[in-house]
């Protein structure tokens, strides 16, 4: 994400923890940068790796607690798959993923097809949708290079 989008988001989202009155913090801040400029779906643990070496003060949980809590706010998304650890989206518009079975990267896409999908009544369940994401999971590009070389 280039410099002058990531700083006018950031702007954006120190509005949105005033309406939730929430402080943002230098370790919350320097959390969603590392989230912003990754922008590879990363797991806690890279974007922990990532701060160390910038803000070694920050801890381990702390990266943890507040990726979570900036995914309860909408503020990022988790892009998570099973069998794999949880992975952060700096996106939290609709768009849809496809999911490399074999290195586990994450892709993102849009496509109106899928937007335009009717929900099913799940009412009977007892159960409210509150997002709609597709997920495709097959093999990327760069893995099936890997393959034919062998």
């Amino acid at each position: 994400m280039e410099r002058q989008a990531r700083t006018q988001r950031l702007d954006e989202y120190r509005s949105l923890f005033r309406e939730h009155g929430l402080n943002f913090t230098a370790q919350r801040r320097a959390i969603l940068e590392a989230v912003l400029a990754l922008d590879n779906h990363p797991r806690a643990d890279q974007v922990f790796a990532a701060l160390a070496r910038r803000r070694p003060r920050v801890s381990r949980a702390t990266v943890f607690r507040t990726l979570e809590g900036l995914a309860r706010l909408r503020i990022i998304s988790r892009a998570s798959h099973p069998g794999s650890a949880v992975r952060y989206d700096s996106r939290s518009d609709r768009h849809h993923h496809l999911i490399c079975t074999s290195c586990e990267r994450v892709i993102d896409f849009d496509d109106a097809r899928l937007d335009s999908i009717r929900l099913p009544d799940t009412r009977r369940f007892g159960f409210v949708v509150s997002a709609l994401q597709v997920q495709l999971r097959g093999t990327c590009r760069e893995c099936r290079k890997q393959e034919d070389k062998r």
